[in-house]
């Protein structure tokens, strides 16, 4: 894996690899979640699954107190900042790594000054959870590094709170999940609440995954991703009037809501109808894939996709061009938007044979309708976070 992401970099960056003289190096995948969208901070099931692109840390001690470095050869970016300062007031990508580093001291670990230098071939802005890989990454890296001993949960959880407390993203656990617990060749099925999941056999040949980045940029902390959370939670507080027990729209089933529709604001109404039915769809996804059986596979994706437009209102015109265009073609069996919304990609399930000529007519045809360049990558279940020295 390592030769696989250096191999596109320039002389210059492997050089600088090669002088770092890394004393840890860790990868650290994105991830693509196939169905189960908006479901995971409500507490529901996801389907998500590590990819083959990363980020690959670099890790050293540099023998001082409480000095860190860290460096992207990606965007020729580089920051300090010292461990010993809580209020570092950072920009953008930089507040992952200090959040991650303040979420280890709360934790009681003792750190000390140490440089990284950072690789990748993970799109960033493409909804496939770079923020995830960065963080658990680092995580996985400091761990490694200081002999932490961080189990894999303690990783996924500690960089879900460096996201909400330093970031303001008040993300679910899928993310960082996918990041570190994935299985070459397969998808996991998540339930939110327990943690508990099965990993399911992803063998789709000859179909495979193709992801068509709109390239139309988002970012979570100023769109709508926190607003959504929080209309999730007031249909919870309305419904536990008539229904104590419920804790989160996971408890909740189509009935329940239906019979208490009119004393819903009706954007909450869909909200709420929404998570409800995704939460079915990804139970039925888990059988459809059990029976090998990708053309219901590929209808759930388009319902999820439906269900994000119309009643979550997370998508966008770039995304639903796509998603209707994929429709005209027989070779794919579903699409849908992936990731948080507003931007980033679709994903698709293609066969192979068919996938070089859809992505050059997609990037025609969207090229024509909004003068704007489409990026096509494809993706394979892959490894969740390792030391690879």
């Amino acid at each position: 894996m390592a030769n696989q992401i250096t191999r596109a970099q320039s002389p210059e960056q492997l050089a600088q690899l090669g002088h770092f003289n890394a004393e840890v190096i860790i990868n650290s995948p994105g991830r693509v979640n196939l169905i189960g969208e908006h479901t995971d901070y409500n507490n529901g099931f996801v389907m998500p699954t590590a990819i083959d692109k990363t980020i690959q840390f670099h890790l050293k001690k540099n023998g001082k107190a409480s000095h860190c470095s860290v460096s992207s050869l990606n965007y020729d970016s580089y920051f300090e900042f010292d461990l010993a300062v809580e209020d570092h007031n950072e920009a953008e990508w930089t507040k992952y790594i200090v959040g991650v580093t303040e979420e280890l001291k709360k934790l009681g670990h003792k750190l000390e000054g140490f440089d990284c230098m950072m690789l990748s071939n993970l799109p960033m802005g493409a909804g496939i959870s770079s923020s995830a890989a960065l963080e658990c990454g680092l995580a996985r890296g400091l761990s490694e590094l200081f002999n932490l001993n961080l189990t894999n949960l303690e990783i996924v959880k500690l960089s879900q709170m460096a996201e909400h407390n330093y970031v303001g993203t008040k993300c679910g656990i899928m993310d960082q999940f996918a990041s570190v617990m994935s299985k070459e060749n397969h998808v996991i099925k998540l339930d939110c609440e327990s943690l508990e999941y099965d990993l399911l056999p992803f063998a789709i040949e000859p179909y495979k995954l193709l992801l068509l980045n709109t390239n139309v940029s988002h970012s979570l902390s100023t769109s709508e991703y926190n607003v959504r959370r929080q209309e999730c939670e007031s249909g919870v507080a309305l419904l536990q009037k008539w229904y104590p027990e419920v804790q989160s729209l996971r408890d909740v089933n189509l009935k329940q809501l239906e019979a208490h529709k009119a004393d819903f604001d009706p954007v909450v109404y869909n909200r709420c109808s929404y998570v409800i039915e995704e939460n079915e769809r990804v139970n039925l996804a888990a059988k459809a894939l059990k029976a090998e059986d990708l053309e219901t596979f590929g209808k759930l994706m388009y319902a999820s996709h439906d269900g994000l437009q119309h009643k979550y209102e997370v998508s966008c015109k770039e995304l639903d061009f796509l998603t209707d265009f994929s429709k005209d073609n027989d070779a794919i069996l579903g699409c849908r938007m992936m990731g948080g919304g507003f931007g980033g990609c679709t994903i698709n399930l293609i066969h192979q044979d068919a996938a070089d000529a859809y992505i050059e007519a997609a990037k025609k045809a969207y090229f024509k309708e909004f003068n704007r360049n489409l990026s096509a990558f494809t993706a394979m279940p892959a490894n969740g976070g390792e030391r690879l020295h």
